[in-house]
């Protein structure tokens, strides 16, 4: 019976967070702060969805997703040198922030395999790593309005649809193949209102 309903919530979950996904995706799209209105509650259904499905990293980054949510809304809407609500604008990423956000991501990454094949049952260790990692660096990128950060994007969304199709949460495997899609075009979109 307990089986029946966690299958039946995961679902219902499943299409409340693809709907959610997609509103956050077309706020990220046009650049607009309300994407961070659901970026606050996509990890909280995240959250549920994935500890049942046994993606504990994908799990524990929609706790940080949560907190980046909170601190991008105020770096998108909030000019702390002037002292006054205004809209952040798109900019490139600098040489030693690439630098420095790649670093990241690889010591991330490994970091975060080594604790899911140790200290979990995870079948999928080290391509959720790499999800994981590259997410958290591409999350701070988008709080920082760059618009490498669909680069970013388009590698982990393709990666992260192959991997919710493969462990069974097929709603999520076509959003997140669409977000793939409109990543590149979001990409393209921010150069042009660059």
């Amino acid at each position: 019976m307990l089986e029946y309903i966690t299958t039946h919530l995961d679902t219902i979950l499943e299409v409340i967070g693809f709907v959610t996904g997609l509103c956050y995706l077309w706020y990220e799209y046009h650049a607009s702060a309300r994407l961070w209105i659901f970026s606050i509650i996509m990890p909280l259904i995240g959250m549920v969805l994935y500890y049942n499905k046994g993606i504990y990293a994908d799990f524990a980054i929609n706790i940080y997703y949560f907190l980046i949510a909170i601190y991008g809304y105020v770096a998108w809407t909030f000019n702390f040198a002037k002292n006054r609500k205004e809209e952040r604008p798109i900019a490139r990423v600098q040489p030693l922030a690439a630098v420095v956000c790649t670093a990241a991501a690889a010591v991330l990454w490994i970091v975060i395999s080594y604790v899911l094949r140790t200290y979990t049952d995870s079948t999928v260790p080290y391509i959720d790593a790499f999800t994981t990692s590259l997410s958290i660096v591409a999350m701070w990128m988008l709080a920082r309005k760059y618009v490498e950060q669909w680069l970013v994007w388009i590698v982990v969304d393709a990666v992260s649809a192959g991997l919710y199709f493969y462990k069974g949460i097929p709603f999520y495997g076509v959003l997140y193949a669409i977000y793939t899609a409109v990543a590149y075009f979001g990409y393209r979109r921010w150069l042009r209102q660059m």
